[in-house]
């Protein structure tokens, strides 16, 4: 039966075929699988790997066939239904990280894991709540933001609202976004003034006109990653931009509004913030000579605080002038009910081992060692 896969990156098409698998040092019995016929993209081409393991719960397998982790807990293979990550950061290591099948290692973390419950099958998705930039809200989580844990996005990937804040509180170069200036400056005093009055956030752009009133008109591609793409509409991208751009523009101010700050000089923060937007695909770039002046970054999550300093959540590749920084933060859209969206990828997963108790549905995580 023929059947296909479409990844962020690349997608890969073939057919579901059977036969025992290796996992380790135990054998899955009869287990089903997808067979790659054609792999039309440039990741699968300079992969260094030969094939992919998905861990994401059986709701979203393709064609609803058992996944291998379900096989080896039904067969017996495992002592118990969790499985857990330890991620190495250093790139001279000879070690690049361990994934155990049963149980975790000690020897990977440093005192207990703290849980979270998963809100929703399909991917490990949980409640993460408010994000902090230093020891300053962003105001865009503090209700609650839907999260993911997966190891297989390299990066952590937030909204673009939250993320342009990043960027700007680190120094990260994005691309200029023409739709947000045009915000800034031609609605920047309307959007001010229907917060000063009371009108609900949510509300603001449908009252200045830039957005239909049921919220976000546009989705960043780099959804694909982890989530199908289900968010169409007729809209022109002009306008979907502005909608976009409008609605970052009010959590911005709310965020300035509840900090007591000058309305001019919130609009000119508005207006840096706009050239702070990360470029198409979502990455910025950063000096390298600046991480000893960037700020933590903090996730809430259960209550407890994770937090990634400059040397864990920036990406340096190569030695001396020819070196290159990457802000390990990108940008992605998701709307509701589904986001926003949070992906915590090898980034965050790289500082704390991680869980994944598929017995008692949820996620624990501990310092990594």
């Amino acid at each position: 039966m023929p059947c296909s896969i479409h990844y962020g990156s690349g997608s890969i098409s073939g057919h579901f075929s059977q036969d025992n698998v290796g996992v380790g040092d135990v054998v899955v019995k009869d287990q089903v699988f997808i067979e790659a016929t054609k792999e039309p993209s440039l990741t699968f081409l300079i992969a260094k790997f030969d094939g992919i393991i998905g861990l994401g719960f059986q709701e979203i397998s393709v064609g609803d066939q058992v996944p291998v982790w379900y096989s080896m807990v039904d067969q017996g293979l495992v002592d118990e239904p969790v499985f857990s990550f330890w991620l190495n950061r250093d790139p001279e290591a000879e070690e690049g990280g361990e994934i155990v099948f049963g149980g975790v290692d000690p020897k990977h973390y440093k005192g207990n894991h703290s849980y979270v419950p998963v809100t929703q099958k399909g991917y490990w998705q949980f409640k993460m709540g408010d994000f902090l930039i230093g020891n300053l809200s962003t105001g865009f989580c503090k209700g609650g933001c839907a999260a993911i844990v997966d190891s297989g996005t390299s990066l952590l990937a937030g909204p673009t609202t939250v993320v342009t804040q990043i960027n700007h509180a680190i120094g990260a170069e994005g691309v200029v976004s023409m739709e947000c200036k045009e915000i800034a400056s031609q609605y920047g005093d309307m959007i001010w003034d229907l917060l000063v009055s009371g009108v609900q956030p949510d509300e603001v752009c449908s009252q200045v006109g830039l957005c239909h009133s049921n919220g976000a008109q546009s989705v960043s591609t780099n959804i694909e990653m982890v989530v199908d793409k289900e968010y169409k509409d007729g809209t022109s991208a002009h306008d979907s931009a502005l909608c976009t751009a409008c609605e970052m523009a009010v959590v911005w101010i709310q965020n300035q509004l509840q900090q007591d700050g000058v309305k001019e000089k919130v609009l000119e923060y508005v207006n840096q913030l706009c050239e702070r937007l990360p470029t198409p695909v979502g990455e910025s770039v950063i000096d390298c000579n600046s991480l000893s002046d960037m700020p933590n970054v903090t996730f809430t999550i259960g209550g407890k605080a994770y937090t990634l300093t400059p040397d864990q959540y920036i990406l340096k590749t190569g030695e001396g002038v020819s070196s290159i920084c990457i802000s390990g933060f990108m940008a992605l859209d998701v709307p509701a009910p589904r986001g926003p969206l949070w992906i915590l990828g090898d980034v965050f997963m790289g500082v704390y081992h991680t869980v994944f108790d598929s017995g008692n549905l949820q996620l624990g995580f501990a310092e990594a060692a």
